[in-house]
């Protein structure tokens, strides 16, 4: 046994901290998929796949939870499945980086406006290279 790592025999569950930090990446990750939902360039599917991936290593129930929503469960399974995006997201992806594209070249200055072409230009081709669910 490595010095350090040891675990007492009573422990039910190995390493809680790493539990805990999953479960609370999990929860901070769901919470800016739910901002995104209002927001134009902050998505909310990623986040809520993430939130699936911080729940299914610290909380069974949580990513259960996730995996049975009827509006997000299929996006998560179909993700886990095939690295798939369905073509409803895809396009919601693509108007809403052209909202954010519109929104900055009205209210940014110069240098700062070219952020959101930029991010949809990387993002947006590596959204629409990936299988359709």
């Amino acid at each position: 046994m490595v010095a350090g790592l040891a675990r007492s025999a009573n422990s039910a569950k190995p390493f809680p901290m790493k539990r805990h930090f999953y479960l609370v990446c999990g929860w901070l990750s769901l919470a800016l998929g739910a901002i995104g939902a209002f927001l134009p360039l902050l998505p909310t599917v990623p986040f809520v796949i993430l939130a699936a991936f911080c729940f299914a290593r610290s909380s069974p129930r949580l990513e259960a939870w996730l995996l049975n929503h009827p509006h997000f469960g299929h996006h998560i399974v179909a993700w886990r499945e095939k690295g798939a995006i369905s073509r409803k997201g895809k396009i919601a992806a693509s108007v809403m980086f052209a909202v954010s594209i519109v929104l900055a070249a009205i209210f940014s200055p110069w240098p700062w406006m070219m952020v959101p072409i930029v991010v949809a230009g990387v993002t947006g081709s590596w959204i629409w290279t990936r299988p359709e669910a």
